[in-house]
């Protein structure tokens, strides 16, 4: 299937012949190449070694759903450097004028929420480019696009994979009731997003009930279906 992606961006201008090269930086920092692919699944380019490559995973699902620890796990036991950026956290860092989910969705949480994905895809390139992995989590609503897998694309690369994790709804009340703070959500909010994530059903994106499943064993089907989309992507 073919994911829903939005323009790419436009790729970086080549050095001038005869220019002269970058200047070395001591701290070994690599520049990040303007709109690169993340390695991956790409058309037209060789599958990645799953179990040595630089990849780029964004983890989706419902409030509730395990997103962040199933991702924080999965990024602690993997053989090879791996990051987990949080969608959540990085909006947390905002403190005056924080947009508080709880309080709904308007123009000013949209706005918030857009930053903070561009600063997640930046940090995702960056580490991408210096040969570290990472999985990204955030709860992309198919029926969305403005604000959903494309443009995570966008600040990311095409190469990006996702993955749904989608428990059964009374699984992901019970674990949205022991949240504090903001991020807890309403029942109704909860049970609201739930339903729309059923839209992932029939995308052809690889979807994990984890319903019954522990952290552990989340990761390692993860690790599963991340192996697999490296090794050949869908062709529709």
């Amino acid at each position: 299937m073919q994911y829903p992606v939005g323009p790419p961006l436009p790729p970086a201008h080549p050095p001038m012949p005869g220019a002269p090269p970058p200047p070395a930086d001591p701290t070994g920092h690599l520049m990040v190449p303007q709109g690169a692919p993340a390695p991956g699944a790409v058309p037209g380019m060789p599958p990645a070694d799953p179990a040595h490559a630089a990849v780029a995973v964004i983890l989706i699902g419902p409030a509730g759903a395990g997103k962040t620890t199933v991702a924080r796990h999965w990024a602690d036991t993997r053989r090879v450097p791996t990051a987990h950026i949080s969608l959540d956290d990085v909006r947390e860092w905002v403190r005056s004028g924080f947009a508080d989910p709880q309080s709904g969705w308007n123009d000013h949480s949209e706005a918030q929420y857009r930053l903070a994905r561009r600063t997640c895809g930046f940090a995702a390139r960056n580490f991408l480019a210096n040969g570290i992995s990472c999985i990204l989590d955030d709860a992309v609503f198919p029926d969305r696009p403005a604000v959903g897998l494309g443009g995570w694309k966008r600040h990311v690369g095409p190469g990006l994979l996702p993955v749904v994790l989608l428990p059964g709804l009374e699984v992901v009340l019970e674990r949205n009731a022991e949240r504090s703070g903001n991020r807890r959500l309403g029942d109704e909010e909860v049970a609201r997003i739930h339903g729309r994530m059923a839209g992932w059903y029939g995308s052809g994106l690889p979807i994990i009930d984890n319903s019954q499943q522990d952290v552990t064993t989340t990761a390692r089907l993860l690790d599963e279906v991340v192996a697999r989309s490296l090794a050949g992507p869908p062709s529709c």
